[in-house]
């Protein structure tokens, strides 16, 4: 760790590339320490921080201290920055408590001090797994605070620059327009700055923060729905004219949905575990931090305050919002376009054999680009080939243009338009690619 004879230090940054890991990063970085990062996607790594030094690995296969001897060594300091909110109980206890148990044990047999970012409320009595193996994990951390110097950090409702989980919802519910779309609206939150909690992890670092657990919050809670306000204001939107209430079993519908597209792949901030967690309410202790810096932290209107927005930040809210439509869409345009050429092969066969194509050749070639339209349909919505998909959509579509060009010429000035049609689509698909790109 950094001191006044050595106020450089090496550090790793578990989940560095993360929405809260690359402000950490970032911050330690400008403050002259030697940061790399550790994380399982180093393509996303380099997109993130191309300049950072990256170690590959995944927290699945690290149960013993032995396992993570080799990785922390030569480090002063590692800070745990990664989090699973949902995935299966064996998976989110091993992610989030077995792995940073063998992480603080190593810690404590070779050294380097340990930053566990945990999250306000974490306890062992929480009703969701995820805040329970967050509390199990810092419970670890702090048992070897004897041997070598911890911190654990728990975050309220972090709010950044940048849209992510909490803060893109938040920003997609702000972009709706007219009216605002809210439920459990008195639910009391207490916000932290993304930069504070960067900044607490520095002070750590240059041992400006005794070891110990400390709530990353705002003295003073506020309403979900005086937060949603905010962020609408502070993004440029106009106010809403009218409130919609959204009921309970609505709201559990729409995480059911949310649990079910998690199987596939897409981590919508509106799974349960995320709901459960907002009806808990956010909220932590301020006192403790304010008493160990003499300074507490911004307060959500000096949050925003200190947050630049642009018309960037609202094109991004809009597209938050309209990014679930646009996968729907296409899906279903390129599915229902390859089923109904099944139901009806011979009506759609008949424009080549017109042509002069033979009856078989004919029915040949239509059946097998509808099982394509139904294929990359249903690779869509599968989340890991979902960006493919789209450029097989585009690629499949010039096909289509070129081919139709060539043997039906006439189907241009069709007057319902089927190839006209289609430019639309191609367009969609391209918008939805970049759309469906992560940070």
């Amino acid at each position: 760790m950094a001191n006044r004879d050595n106020p450089k230090a090496a550090v790793l940054v578990l989940g560095g590339y993360g929405f809260i890991g690359a402000e950490v990063v970032r911050a330690l970085t400008r403050a002259g320490h030697a940061v790399t990062v550790f994380g399982r996607d180093a393509q996303m790594a380099r997109r993130v921080l191309p300049l950072t030094p990256f170690v590959a690995g995944d927290l699945c296969d690290f149960s013993t201290a032995q396992d993570w001897l080799p990785v922390i060594q030569g480090f002063d300091l590692v800070v745990n920055a990664a989090g699973q909110l949902q995935a299966p109980a064996a998976e989110l206890d091993q992610v989030q408590h077995l792995a940073i148990a063998a992480l603080a044990q190593a810690c404590a047999e070779a050294g380097p001090g340990l930053v566990q970012i945990s999250a306000a409320g974490a306890s062992l009595s929480s009703p969701t797994e995820f805040m329970r193996s967050k509390a199990e994990a810092d419970a670890v951390v702090l048992q070897q605070a004897a041997h070598t110097k911890v911190w654990v950090l728990k975050p309220g409702l972090v709010l950044g620059q940048g849209a992510f989980g909490g803060t893109g919802l938040l920003r997609m519910l702000a972009a709706v327009p007219l009216v605002q779309p809210l439920t459990l609206g008195q639910v009391q939150i207490q916000s932290v700055g993304l930069e504070g909690v960067a900044g607490a992890v520095v002070q750590a670092v240059q041992g400006d923060l005794p070891s110990g657990s400390y709530d990353l919050v705002e003295d003073h809670p506020q309403s979900l729905q005086e937060i949603l306000a905010a962020t609408r204001a502070w993004l440029g939107f106009a106010p809403a004219r009218a409130q919609i209430s959204l009921p309970k079993p609505l709201v559990r519908f729409t995480a059911w949905i949310a649990d079910g597209l998690g199987h596939l792949g897409w981590r919508s901030p509106l799974r349960s575990t995320a709901i459960r967690v907002l009806e808990q309410g956010v909220a932590g202790d301020a006192a403790p931090y304010r008493q160990a810096t003499g300074q507490g932290l911004a307060a959500l209107p000096l949050i925003y305050a200190g947050l630049r927005a642009g018309r960037e930040h609202r094109l991004e809210a809009r597209m938050l919002l309209a990014m679930p439509f646009a996968v729907t869409v296409l899906a279903l345009f390129w599915f229902l376009s390859g089923a109904i050429s099944l139901f009806q092969l011979e009506a759609a066969a008949r424009h080549l054999t017109q042509q002069g194509w033979g009856g078989g050749l004919a029915r040949v070639s239509v059946g097998f680009w509808a099982l394509v339209d139904i294929g990359l349909a249903l690779a869509l919505l599968w989340r890991p080939w979902a960006r493919e998909a789209c450029l097989g959509m585009v690629a499949v579509t010039v096909f289509y243009l070129g081919a139709a060009t060539l043997v039906t010429p006439q189907m241009w000035s069709d007057p319902l338009g089927p190839l006209v049609k289609t430019l639309p689509g191609l367009m969609l698909a391209l918008i939805t690619w970049q759309l469906l790109q992560e940070r």
